[in-house]
């Protein structure tokens, strides 16, 4: 799957969160991990919604790859990782 299709189908999902007003606790990311561009992209488009205070977001990637510490509202709290893969957790700063 191309880049631009991913994000446009998770910016789509980010904005119908909003406009639903719906407020998970929890959001799992698992993109293609070749496509580290939209991990950055959807975390920022994350970080600037209405996503609640006390929702956690978490982006499954490669452990050898670090998505960054934070987008928009969001910050890192903490990184497992496990085998080749790693899990960033992150809340509202």
């Amino acid at each position: 799957m191309r880049l631009g299709r991913w994000c446009h189908r998770h910016g789509e999902a980010v904005d119908q969160l909003d406009r639903q007003q719906i407020l998970p606790d929890f959001i799992f990311l698992d993109p293609p991990y070749e496509l580290h561009e939209a991990y950055a992209e959807t975390l920022e488009s994350l970080g600037n919604s209405s996503i609640s205070q006390r929702a956690m977001v978490i982006a499954e990637h490669e452990k050898k790859f670090d998505p960054g510490e934070a987008f928009g509202g969001l910050r890192r709290t903490r990184k497992l990782q496990q085998g080749d893969a790693a899990l960033s957790f992150y809340r509202r700063a």
